[in-house]
């Protein structure tokens, strides 16, 4: 699935998704390291390559590669349940903020729970910047312990 995006300058991408498959291992490493290590720092964990790719193999079959211009920069981990799409994890090269792609990755996951009559629920670390593109997109802070917040969007 491909959907073009206009960057900053109006210029167009082409942003597109796929499944992820065993040799997108080491690149969800990267990316993880890349995108949570500083967030994760921040909480007190500091987790070492084995823990960051149990975390990348967790629910595996839910992954779907972002791509950029032909290039990997991201990951989509969805959970669908019958009351609800779970946001397991969203991440995209720090390189790739600010271009406008995260917001128009939560707009499909939106429509797509719009179609199923479902809400979408995630969890994000209470230091992580991301919580802000979360409630620009009408997610809610439902519950908080020490480490995250639980958001939900409910259409």
């Amino acid at each position: 699935m491909s959907k073009v995006f206009k960057r900053k300058n109006n210029e167009q991408a082409i942003v597109s998704f796929r499944r992820a498959t065993a040799s997108d291992r080491a690149f969800l490493l990267q990316l993880r390291k890349a995108s949570m290590t500083e967030h994760l720092s921040k909480a007190g964990i500091y987790l070492d390559d084995i823990a960051h790719m149990q975390r990348v193999d967790e629910y595996f079959t839910d992954s779907h590669i972002i791509s950029y211009q032909g290039n990997a920069i991201g990951l989509l981990k969805l959970g669908q349940f019958p009351d609800k799409i779970h946001l397991r994890q969203f991440q995209l090269l720090p390189q790739y903020h600010g271009l406008g792609i995260g917001s128009r990755v939560l707009a499909l996951v939106k429509r797509k729970a719009q179609e199923k009559q479902l809400a979408i629920t995630l969890n994000v670390l209470l230091d992580n910047p991301a919580k802000q593109l979360y409630l620009r997109h009408g997610f809610v802070i439902c519950a908080e312990n020490e480490l995250e917040y639980a958001m939900r969007w409910s259409g």
